[in-house]
């Protein structure tokens, strides 16, 4: 009796840790994910919030385009090792400052993002929605009534095929209904400096 219920343990086991490993890497809800290099790195807001991503993609050497106000044009244009881009990043989240130093409105910013999404998805390219900068970025910290980062998402992460979000910035479980509502997998991180390895881990090959 005894052998058998150790036998029965043992097979149970791997079964009541798979929950945990895969929970591992801040995506409880499906497999690790993957995206392919090159990158074409934008906005929609113009905040700074691209920046950060830069940083991370030039420490590791991804082969990467940034344009803070890429169109669907840009999607044909070769990265600087010569390759066809083959995935978007578009950071959400706008700063009035960022928007009146390039001229444009929130509205501009969505009717190009929208170009941009079609064109992406027409042509197989992924797109990946971010929010990295937490809820400073959000309509709590905007001036009174202006929804001009709330908008920003609604633009694009229901659209993106891929979340990577910023734990803060998802306190009130913003990103969390989007990513379960539209089975959107998500990938959340707690420290700015903790984005380099999941960029690390997206793009490996």
């Amino acid at each position: 009796m005894v052998s058998t219920t150790i036998a029965l343990s043992l097979l149970l086991l791997p079964v009541s840790l798979a929950p945990a490993a895969q929970q591992k890497g801040g995506n409880p809800a499906s497999a690790p994910q993957k995206a392919s290099l090159p990158v074409l790195l934008t906005s929609c807001g113009q905040s700074p919030g691209p920046m950060q991503f830069e940083i991370f993609l030039k420490r590791l050497s991804m082969d990467y385009v940034y344009k803070g106000d890429a169109t669907a044009s840009d999607l044909s244009a070769k990265s600087p090792a010569g390759a066809p881009i083959r995935s978007v990043i578009i950071v959400t989240g706008a700063s009035l400052k960022g928007m009146g130093a390039a001229g444009v409105s929130i509205e501009d910013e969505i009717n190009r993002i929208k170009g941009l999404i079609a064109a992406a998805k027409k042509q197989n390219i992924k797109v990946i929605g971010a929010h990295i900068e937490g809820m400073a970025r959000r309509a709590q910290g905007a001036a009174p009534g202006d929804n001009s980062d709330e908008m920003s998402i609604d633009a694009v992460c229901p659209q993106a095929s891929l979340l990577i979000v910023k734990k803060e910035g998802d306190a009130d479980g913003r990103f969390t209904n989007i990513s379960k509502g539209m089975n959107i997998p998500m990938i959340s991180y707690e420290k700015s400096m903790e984005l380099e390895g999941v960029l690390k881990g997206l793009f490996a090959k």
